[in-house]
């Protein structure tokens, strides 16, 4: 029997060189890594090279001091930070920032509160007080500025003959001369620009609460401040808590307001430590000792945005089987408890209140009726007594939130003569565009405008692009380092810019672009781009997954459905962060001022500082100024406020 001869067996074929290449590569990088990286790129340039290079370079100059004798700039390790604790101009600014930052959040905390509160009740013509209410927010800082600093004007301002006409002081005040008012007079130009914030965000978490449990309380017994105290405070505990860390972070870092209203004076009254950094670096070419005094607060500002991160990556949700709180966990939990106990003490006495009007309403009911039930009065009388207080507390919050804005229109349209006559002060008589034609044919008033139309759009284009990239392989690509960036561009957007503008002032002078528009443009992202990004992968998140899956099954590619299925869909928030963009570079302040020297290169809010001459205020072309440069910006959230309210409100959730 012949043996049938058998094919050798075939051994499969090799794994091309090219496969075994990417499957390793992915394995290192992440699924997606040639699609994310690509779009991530631009984005971790200008984080690398705009803000951690020259927040690191700004370490060693504050180590470094200048020899002015020799023009050489020599090491002297900590002897910089040393001085500053003897420093007495240092430790009466940080006395000065301290002081103006608390004032400033504890009014605003409590102005905001209560107009949140009043505002989620039932009330006539609620959309529309919104609406005034949210006015100061688009107002650019050097409008703001401005028509305070009007409204304080000892000879030609609004706000002596009010006083003086009601009786409540004898004669003008120097409100921003006076040492002793400066400072409580621009805590409250910082209330009226801050509330808004409050509102908006307090508002929102107000309308999260169930109502439900506030009805309940009622039906238990709870007076109205027992049902604050333990349901609506406990609601908005994580709000509260972002707001005032966000609000701290700004306000202890504020340059712009208080530098355009008193500089800093009088005598040093008003001087923060972004001011005397401003000064030492930048006034006396001092960069070492200028930025040792910006750095002396990142301990605290690493905090701050430590705790900050901590609640805005917070999830309720987080299951009993994940891994046991850390310290910084606890430490919250204790603060939290430490907290709750001093709301008890401070609410004490407003709960003795109302129930002693609880206990009186009862009585007057037992007198009228004979009985203590007080459903007759409640249904008749109580919700009409409500409504009544609540539109009376809303009185002279409108006038306080309106006020500016009359003042700067009236006084654009009087006369020189009429406002330095101070003759019929709250009314133009005659009325006259004269300001107006002054202003547009004395003044480079329309090369501002130009600048600033150029420097913002093209900062916004630039910011929203990338952006949009960014955000897309953050939120939806697959790829190593994604959490490390997600977690450093929180970072990046919560620094404050007077940590970064010394070094980047030196940067872009050894790069030679100072005093151009590439200074801007390309510094402007800095703080552009984070917040842009963050509300960005929050829209995307939103956007079912699926949709993209669908398209590439059927053979798209990922940039294919990124381009014409995803971005598509997250129009109403590009609209919404390019809209928010484009007024944050509109009104930038302090960079502008800082790399901007020459006149026919500066923005409206530098031109308009430079209006300023001395003692010298024209308030009649100010004023016509102030109000062309806010029109715009007005103009653009009226049209887009729709897409803006969409496109926050998912992003802000979501990211």
């Amino acid at each position: 029997m012949t043996m049938e001869k058998t094919a050798p067996l075939s051994t499969p074929p090799l794994r091309s060189t090219r496969y075994v290449e990417s499957k390793r590569l992915k394995s290192l990088f992440g699924r997606d890594w040639k699609v994310a990286f690509p779009f991530v790129l631009p984005m971790v340039l200008i984080m690398v090279g705009l803000i951690l290079w020259p927040f690191i370079n700004a370490i060693y100059l504050s180590t470094t001091s200048l020899n002015f004798l020799t023009g050489e700039t020599v090491n002297v390790g900590l002897r910089n930070y040393e001085r500053l604790l003897t420093n007495s101009d240092f430790i009466f600014s940080m006395e000065n920032t301290i002081r103006f930052t608390l004032w400033s959040l504890t009014m605003k905390i409590i102005t905001g509160m209560t107009i949140a509160l009043i505002l989620n009740s039932r009330i006539p013509f609620r959309g529309v007080l919104t609406g005034i209410v949210l006015l100061p927010w688009i107002v650019p800082e050097i409008v703001t500025a401005l028509a305070w600093k009007s409204i304080y004007d000892p000879i030609f301002g609004g706000l002596n003959p009010i006083l003086v006409g009601a009786g409540i002081i004898d004669q003008p005040l120097g409100w921003l001369s006076d040492a002793d008012l400066a400072m409580p007079s621009i805590i409250a130009v910082n209330v009226w620009k801050g509330i808004p914030f409050y509102v908006l965000l307090l508002l929102a978490g107000l309308k999260a609460i169930d109502r439900e449990q506030l009805e309940a309380a009622e039906v238990d017994g709870a007076n109205v401040v027992q049902r604050f105290r333990n349901v609506t405070l406990p609601g908005l505990r994580y709000v509260i808590v972002v707001v005032l860390l966000l609000s701290f972070i700004s306000t202890f870092n504020q340059f712009g307001l208080i530098f355009l209203m008193t500089g800093g004076g009088p005598g040093g009254a008003t001087r923060l430590y972004s001011i005397l950094a401003y000064e030492k670096a930048i006034g006396s070419l001092q960069y070492g000792p200028g930025a040792a005094i910006a750095f002396s607060v990142a301990p605290l500002m690493a905090v701050l945005i430590w705790l900050l991160a901590k609640f805005m990556r917070h999830d309720d949700r987080q299951s009993a089987t994940e891994k046991a709180p850390g310290i910084g966990d606890r430490i919250l939990k204790l603060s939290g408890r430490a907290m709750g106990k001093v709301l008890d003490l401070l609410f004490l006495p407003f709960e003795l209140i109302a129930d002693g009007f609880e206990k009186l309403g009862r009585l007057v009911s037992r007198l009228v009726t004979g009985s203590a039930d007080r459903s007759l009065l409640k249904s008749q009388g109580r919700e009409r007594m409500s409504l009544t207080m609540r539109l009376l507390l809303m009185v002279p919050i409108m006038i306080f939130v309106l006020f500016p804005f009359y003042w700067v229109t009236v006084t654009s349209f009087k006369t020189t003569p009429q406002i330095s006559e101070r003759s019929s002060i709250f009314w133009p008589e005659p009325a006259t565009l004269g300001q107006y034609t002054s202003l547009l044919q004395d003044t480079p008033f329309l090369v501002w405008f130009g600048n600033s139309v150029f420097v913002s759009t093209v900062s916004t284009i630039i910011s929203v692009v990338l952006a949009s990239l960014a955000a897309y392989a953050l939120s939806r690509l697959r790829f190593r380092g994604a959490g490390m960036l997600t977690s450093f561009l929180l970072i990046t957007y919560l620094l404050p810019g007077t940590l970064l503008f010394i070094p980047l002032y030196q940067t872009l002078t050894d790069l030679g672009i100072i005093n151009t528009y590439t200074a801007l443009i390309l510094t402007y992202p800095t703080f552009l781009l984070p917040f842009a990004t963050w509300v960005m992968m929050g829209y995307f998140r939103s956007i079912p997954v699926e949709l993209e899956e669908a398209a590439m099954i059927d053979g798209a590619s990922r940039l294919y459905a990124f381009w014409r299925i995803t971005l598509p869909l997250a129009a109403p928030a590009l609209l919404a962060v390019a809209l928010f963009a484009f007024t944050n570079a509109w009104n930038e302040f302090l960079f502008a001022f800082v790399f901007i020297t020459s006149e026919s290169l500066r923005t409206l809010p530098i031109g308009l500082q430079s209006m300023v001459v001395g003692d010298i205020l024209p308030w009649g072309q100010l004023m016509a100024a102030s109000l062309l440069t806010a029109i715009p910006v007005a103009v653009l959230y009226i049209y887009a406020q729709k897409f803006l309210a969409e496109g926050l409100t998912v992003g802000g959730v979501k990211g």
